[in-house]
């Protein structure tokens, strides 16, 4: 009788996902709202702006760090019939996942423009930030331990590598899968 596999989906490809998006959407939201003065003016809103780049960046790195390092401490080895998610497939199912979030939250930062301008705008970009950089941390330490951090696909759901439902990592070798440590593609 044969063994069936799971597919199991990069948790640093699940966590760089929403970056590039987050922050483009940020940088043109901040660059539309540039073009509105606003009811503080531009100068307020782009020290505003500033500020709250540097604490959603920190925020959304910090933010359930322990879960990330205790999942990991505890990971055990992928099995020889598990599936590995190709890291486009990853990426465009993250983003039509979360598409009508992504929408909103533009559409959200550009309406505050109209009061406090750049600065929402520029917060978003620092969530896409703070996206990057933790899935930079996580590429440290698939380094350092040698091992790629892999979750269910089913447990990950749209985008959640540490959330309720996840009751595991699996690990691999660094040459796994078509992405570097830290979710980045691989050159080939």
């Amino acid at each position: 009788m044969g063994r069936a596999g799971q597919s199991l989906v990069r948790v640093a490809v699940v966590v760089r996902a929403g970056a590039a998006p987050l922050w483009w959407l940020g940088v043109l939201a901040a660059g539309i709202g540039f073009l509105i003065p606003g009811l503080t003016g531009r100068r307020v809103g782009g020290y505003a702006g500033a500020a709250l780049f540097l604490v959603c960046a920190a925020v959304v790195v910090l933010v359930r760090r322990r879960r990330y390092t205790g999942w990991a401490d505890a990971a055990t080895r992928a099995g020889k019939f598990d599936f590995l998610q190709d890291r486009a497939v990853t990426v465009r199912n993250w983003r039509r996942a979360h598409r009508w979030w992504l929408l909103g939250a533009f559409l959200a930062a550009v309406a505050c423009s109209f009061a406090v301008p750049i600065a929402v705008g520029l917060a978003l970009s620092g969530a896409g930030t703070g996206l990057w950089l933790k899935a930079g941390w996580l590429g440290r330490r698939e380094e350092r331990d040698e091992a790629l951090l892999w979750v269910r696909t089913d447990w990950a759901g749209e985008g959640r590598p540490v959330g309720a439902q996840v009751k595991g990592y699996r690990t691999t070798g660094l040459g796994a899968g078509d992405a570097v440590p830290g979710g980045a593609r691989r050159r080939r």
